[in-house]
């Protein structure tokens, strides 16, 4: 234990930010992400490539709203389902920028207007969704290090993808065996 009471935790916070800084990641640019958030959205989404749409990403990770309306009221509500993980960053990154003079403040102020706090707090959730997508979808365009990949082998949008073993056809349907008929008892 240190004298300032941590036991090493400063060790793990530095060297958790220089693991997320090695994936080569901008994350930790974005206001209100740290190193654990940063490393909690690189684990939990993996290849963001797998992800069509931010509408998507953002029903994957329960920002999405959820219609709620009742005749001529339109509502929506917060969804429950969804990766909690990732909304926890996320209500984190919001409420980090709720505290601070940022364009999330500013736009939870200009939702208050006609919205009540929890319905602005939503939307805002779902606008840094948006933005965390945007940014992890540029990261792995630009690859490693921040520079675009100029490799000559087979991406997602290449018009001759290289497939693994796994990913190969089986050959041909099997050809029917002969068995051996089973003496009649008579």
């Amino acid at each position: 234990m240190t004298s300032n009471g941590s036991t090493g935790s400063n060790e793990a916070d530095k060297e958790l930010k220089e693991l997320v800084a090695s994936t080569g990641t901008t994350l930790m640019d974005l206001h209100g992400i740290g190193p654990s958030g940063a490393a909690r959205l690189l684990v939990e989404v993996g290849d963001i490539t797998r992800v069509p749409s931010r509408a998507h990403f953002a029903s994957w990770n329960g920002t999405a709203p959820i219609d709620a309306s009742s005749g001529d009221q339109v509502r929506h509500r917060l969804s429950r389902a969804g990766n909690r993980q990732i909304n926890r960053v996320l209500h984190i990154m919001a409420t980090v920028q709720l505290r601070n003079p940022t364009e999330g403040r500013a736009y939870f102020d200009r939702k208050t207007a006609g919205k009540t706090s929890m319905e602005a707090m939503r939307a805002l959730k779902r606008r840094l969704s948006d933005i965390i997508y945007r940014t992890m979808i540029n990261d792995t365009a630009a690859g490693p290090g921040g520079q675009r990949e100029t490799t000559t082998d087979s991406n997602a949008t290449s018009s001759h993808p290289h497939a693994s073993s796994s990913e190969k056809s089986l050959p041909g349907p099997a050809t029917a065996q002969l068995k051996t008929p089973l003496p009649t008892m008579s």
